[in-house]
């Protein structure tokens, strides 16, 4: 294993430029494998076993305490919201295999799982003839009754009776969102409008291509229109949910099943298919080999939502958003028709090397089929990469959003970026601009490369470790900056985190703070808490039978603990802000000691290292800070919204009489109207794009475009405006 081909992970990663078959709140009832390979499923469950038996770091006893982790940890994804099996089903199967999954795994075995997806191909066959009842005709809203929506408070129904009323009760709720929205959306039009005349037609004024203003009516739709167009729509989704359930292959049923297996080792273990894995390297380098496109589903069509600036399809220029692909072909071969398909099926054929031709046969929104023609190229990720920008309020300020510490994993690094010199240009941009601190977003980024993280300390550190590594079968090793004392910022500096900083961003926030270099100000206690490092093992390297699958894909296995410079670990503790800003409240647990099967925390000696020169004057900029926020009505207002957030959050009985249901609504919508100024920009934060930017983004209208946007949100940012101030306290 090469020293630093290491990545630190937070979560798992999400698809590049195109939409997949994820089986999303409900989590995923399948139907009957379309291929079952007996073989190849055994093939990658021993191999996987072979490399966590000899490579990770906390190795687990497969026993009947395994076996009771699948069940549960299986069945709970499988059916999240509890609206496939009943409990009878649950009953049985913990009967046959709560004690006997360990057993079928160390055999290779996989009735468990067959006996899952037969019971759930006869549920799913059931819960679409409730879905298709409940919605053939109109609801009741006058009735008192309730639905449940948080899943973790549900049973699962007791019989087939209870199931369909379940789905009553769940489809009731979702009509009755929609039906509201539409008739309050009405009523506003009505009673905005001045021209209404006695035949409740509304006549508004529209605008044609060529700038004419002209007159359009609009009828009035009855409430009972207005509900069934609701019902309609919700069936629309149900119908789109279980036409994605029956496309779904064998592979995906098996790649959920083996994923539970090896996440009882530690939620950040986990196998990729050979796509999967070229799309986690996507998010990795900010890169992929293609046209630049994304695409969605839309009623059994693959249809084009947007175009990547810079793209081969948006320098070739005919491929454009709300095109239906209809056909790929590979250059001169006979084209392939997808209509029908899965839109990673499509991905797999668009997509290609650098240099070849892809010929898509597109139907655009007037009927019209042309063939397009598109030389498929690096299409460069930008939003995925290190920004900055000016913060004037107090002093000028630098300002760097960093959304992931990429890195370029090429054997010869010379196919994309590294985060560690993207972030040494913007310093030496903000250097040049005579800035009076710099403030470092990590919020919300999940981690990458350690090698990068490590190189990126140096850039404010003259020398030294930078964070500790402890193998199983090495012991404890630190790594660090050894640049030969060289320094490329020296200036004051905030590192701005949240709860979804993790991983590499922790290594980070915590070594700027164990040698007191800058002050870490954070809207939440503490960061995620992932304190493991991953490797990537390729299966096809392990498997040694003669049978050829093609390829297996990858296992990502925990390898590492990583450790602050002062001992301490970040696993499940994460790193504490200096100082803690308000912050909205999660309503989606996610932190590393909210996943299945964590690993503990613990701590090891200290490593040798040379306080900062200069540290901050913690008490004073704490007091300053504090200050500023309790006379701010920003915060104030997010403190609010934190309390609303944690009322709807434990509010989940949710009323299906519709007038309990407006009132809530209606009280919602009334504290909103307080919260309005969250959404302007933040008084007297000037914040602008860099001059030598500007000299590089006047020629090219797209990618300024997309600076101004980013800049915009950056002058909406409460949190930043704080740091900005910090960072100021901390010049004087």
């Amino acid at each position: 294993m090469k020293r630093y081909r290491i990545a630190l992970f937070a979560v798992p990663a999400i698809i590049g430029l195109s939409t997949f078959i994820f089986l999303g709140s409900r989590c995923a009832a399948f139907p009957q494998p379309v291929k079952n390979n007996v073989k190849k499923d055994k093939a990658l469950l021993s191999t996987m076993l072979k490399i966590l038996d000899n490579n990770h770091y906390r190795p687990v006893t497969i026993d009947n305490d395994f076996s009771h982790k699948v069940y549960d940890t299986y069945l709970k994804r499988l059916d999240y919201r509890k609206q496939f099996f009943l409990q009878p089903d649950i009953d049985m199967l913990k009967n046959k295999f709560y004690d006997g999954i360990d057993d079928e795994i160390k055999g290779s075995t996989f009735e468990f799982f067959d006996s899952t997806i037969s019971i759930l191909n006869r549920r799913i066959t059931e819960d679409k003839v409730y879905y298709t009842d409940a919605l053939a005709k109109p609801f009741d809203f006058s009735v008192k009754e309730s639905v449940q929506l948080d899943p973790e408070k549900c049973s699962y129904p007791a019989d087939k009776a209870a199931m369909k009323d379940s789905w009553r009760k769940y489809l009731k709720y979702q009509v009755m969102v929609r039906y509201v929205d539409a008739k309050k959306n009405q009523d506003k039009d009505l009673n905005d409008d001045k021209n209404l005349d006695k035949t409740k037609k509304s006549i508004i004024m529209m605008v044609d291509s060529a700038g004419t203003k002209i007159k359009k009516v609009k009828p009035v739709k009855a409430d009972s229109t207005l509900e069934r167009e609701a019902r309609m729509k919700v069936k629309k989704l149900e119908d789109d949910y279980f036409d994605r359930l029956t496309k779904a292959e064998h592979d995906d049923y098996m790649t959920s099943y083996l994923n539970v297996i090896v996440g009882i080792f530690d939620p950040h273990t986990e196998f990729f298919p050979p796509n999967d894995k070229e799309n986690f390297d996507i998010t990795m380098t900010g890169q992929l080999k293609g046209i630049g496109a994304t695409l969605q589903e839309d009623n059994g069509n693959i249809k084009v939502t947007s175009i990547v600036p810079g793209s081969p399809s948006w320098k070739q220029g005919q491929l454009k958003p709300g095109d239906l692909i209809l056909k790929v072909a590979q250059g001169d071969q006979e084209p392939v028709d997808i209509v029908g398909k899965r839109v990673d099926d499509a991905v797999k054929l668009i997509r290609g090397e650098k240099g070849t031709e892809v010929r898509l046969t597109v139907q655009k929104p007037d009927g019209s089929i042309i063939v397009i023609p598109i030389i498929r190229d690096i299409v460069v990720l930008e939003e995925t990469y290190a920004q900055s920008a000016m913060i004037d309020q107090d002093k000028k300020i630098g300002y760097i959003r960093l959304p992931g510490f990429y890195a370029d994993f090429s054997r010869d690094h010379s196919s994309g970026r590294a985060c560690s010199d993207d972030v040494k240009k913007e310093l030496e941009k903000l250097k040049s601009e005579n800035v009076k601190g710099v403030i470092l977003d990590l919020r919300d980024n999940g981690g990458g490369s350690l090698y990068e993280v490590i190189k990126m300390v140096g850039l404010f550190i003259p020398q030294g470790p930078v964070v500790q590594v402890k193998t199983l079968a090495q012991g404890i090793a630190p790594y660090g900056d050894d640049d030969n004392g060289k320094t490329v910022y020296d200036g004051p500096l905030v590192v701005l985190i949240n709860d979804n900083s993790a991983s590499a961003s922790e290594i980070l926030a915590a070594a700027i703070q164990d040698y007191h270099r800058g002050l870490i100000v954070g809207s939440s206690a503490s960061t995620f808490g992932k304190g493991t490092v991953q490797n990537f093992y390729d299966l096809d390297d392990t498997y040694n039978g003669d049978d050829d699958f093609g390829k297996l894909g990858s296992l990502k296995v925990t390898i590492q603990k990583f450790y602050r410079i002062n001992g301490g670990s970040t696993q499940l503790k994460g790193v504490t802000p200096d100082i803690e800003l308000p912050g909205y409240y999660d309503f989606d647990k996610t932190g590393e000691k909210d996943l299945d099967y964590p690993m503990e925390w613990d701590q090891i000696p200290s490593a040798k290292y040379d306080m900062w020169k200069n540290e901050p004057a913690y008490g004073a900029l704490q007091k300053a800070s504090a200050d500023r926020v309790a006379k701010s009505t920003y915060f104030a207002l997010i403190r609010q919204k934190e309390e609303q957030l944690k009322r709807e959050r434990d509010n989940t009985d949710e009323s299906l009489f519709i007038d309990d249901y407006k009132a809530e609504r209606q009280k919602i919508e009334d504290e909103n109207k307080a919260f309005k100024p969250l959404e302007d920009p933040v008084k007297g934060m000037n914040v602008s794009i860099l001059s030598s930017d500007m000299k590089v983004l006047k020629g090219d209208t797209a990618m300024l475009a997309r600076k101004n946007d980013f800049i915009d949100k950056v002058k909406k940012d409460p949190w930043i405006s704080e740091s900005a101030w910090i960072a100021s306290d901390m010049k004087k």
